[in-house]
């Protein structure tokens, strides 16, 4: 039986009106309708609290769609973190001097990091990159940069496609234009696979002596095979250069601090952003002072790097994680998450498999290469009121009733989409003009 087609909100007509006035419809790729359900999904939000969220009408959802992209593991509105933020901003939160935050956010840090010295802030996590990038070229006196893995929109990255088009198709996002990126940086940043450690051993050898820096995601989809990461420790020291470790995504995910803690190998610097501020903007660079010194002999500086809000934001959310001990709630909730899936994909005949670290499990629906059965799944529980992706990210707020209630809606929907694809009709239930898309494209 055909459900009946959803109402077009008006969050989703607003959207259709951003993408006339604003290029690309919003500022971030990843919250684009176009990832999720297109001319239906509700876009836009008036409130948002624990992992709830209301839409601009009134309309409630749950958020089992990577609240806030992995920004807010302690939940929308954490009452503690906004405490601390509002008491910030009564006494302002900017001033000609420097707020006291900034260096007991630094000492936090590097209590966090054994094996740190020093530590530079900012408030996005593409720009942390730059800024992390930038340091270890002064630190190491060469140019190019082997990296594995996404880090941000900056010129330094996005050269790569330069060389090859297709050079950044394995590092997340597939379809990266290089237009706009001067052509001179072609060649500097050169990518190798994840795992693939005689692809980085490749670039080495041909590029002797040129090599200054090393940047990687230590883990996202898929834990290192053994050897992995110490095998590209072994090569960055073996060759004089640094490595980075873009924790964005995955620090405070497994620890408090970085999953290579976890891991086992250390970086000479370590980029956190996304869970850091709990919503709030602050990303840091942490790093060995040998390395981080080195900033002082490039320029590097921002006014808006300095405001309380973000140093506040982060202090707070710190002591809560640590007080609720929330990434070890965060992985027993992933792994409970994952058997939702595998019961709901079991008994209405649909093959999948999950990948990712627990806190961040990721959904791979089998045999789906048009994305036409993710899309169909994401619509179904839309209807339940639980906006859903793939790429799941637990957080406090996630009690055992939401969870069961998500394992209900979940259950319901597989149903649909299980039936659909036993009578191959998954397109014609799509309420949208097309499936989703992940990667990037012109949208007007």
């Amino acid at each position: 039986m055909n459900n009946p087609p959803l109402r077009v909100s008006k969050g989703a007509q607003l959207w259709n009106k951003a993408k006339k006035i604003i290029p690309g419809g919003n500022q971030l790729l990843s919250k684009r309708s176009e990832r999720f359900v297109p001319d239906i999904w509700p876009a836009y939000y008036s409130r948002a609290k624990g992992c709830e969220i209301w839409g601009v009408e009134g309309e409630h959802y749950f958020d089992f769609a990577g609240m806030g992209v992995g920004s807010c593991i302690l939940g929308y509105a954490n009452d503690e973190v906004d405490a601390a933020v509002m008491d910030a901003i009564r006494n302002g939160s900017m001033s000609t001097l420097n707020s006291p935050e900034e260096i007991e956010l630094a000492e936090r840090l590097l209590a966090l990091n054994p094996w740190s010295g020093m530590v530079r802030f900012s408030r996005a996590g593409g720009e942390a990159c730059a800024i992390a990038v930038r340091i270890a070229r002064a630190a190491a006196g060469r140019n190019k940069v082997a990296f594995c893995g996404y880090h941000g929109w900056h010129d330094w990255y996005i050269s790569s496609n330069l060389s090859d088009g297709a050079n950044l198709d394995d590092q997340l996002l597939p379809g990266l234009s290089s237009r706009g990126i001067a052509r001179g940086l072609k060649g500097s940043a050169l990518p190798f696979r994840y795992n693939q450690l005689n692809e980085l051993e490749k670039i080495i050898a041909e590029n002797p002596g040129e090599i200054g820096v090393i940047i990687m995601e230590p883990a996202r989809d898929h834990m290192p095979e053994p050897g992995f990461l110490e095998g590209i420790r072994k090569l960055a020291d073996k060759i004089g250069a640094v490595l980075i470790f873009d924790e964005v995504t995955s620090g405070f995910v497994l620890n408090l601090g970085g999953v290579h803690a976890t891991l086992g190998v250390l970086p000479d610097i370590a980029v956190y952003g996304k869970a850091l501020g709990n919503g709030y903007p602050i990303t840091a660079v942490v790093g060995t002072a040998s390395v981080m010194d080195h900033a002082q002999e490039t320029f590097i500086s921002s006014t808006f790097w300095t405001e309380r809000i973000g140093f506040t934001a982060a202090l707070k959310a710190i002591e809560v994680m640590e007080k609720t001990k929330a990434q070890e709630k965060m992985i027993v909730q992933g792994r409970k998450i994952a058997e939702i899936w595998r019961k709901a994909a079991a008994a209405n005949g649909l093959k999948i498999h999950t990948e990712g670290l627990d806190p961040h499990v990721h959904l791979v629906i089998e045999n789906d290469p048009n994305l036409e059965i993710h899309t169909l799944l994401t619509q179904e529980m839309l209807r339940l009121g639980y906006l859903y992706s793939p790429s799941m990210r637990c957080n406090l707020a996630y009690t055992d009733d939401i969870l069961a209630g998500f394992a209900e809606a979940t259950d319901k929907s597989f149903s649909v989409v299980g039936a659909a694809v036993k009578a191959g009709n998954v397109r014609s239930l799509l309420q949208s003009s097309m499936p989703a898309s992940t990667g990037f494209k012109r949208l007007t």
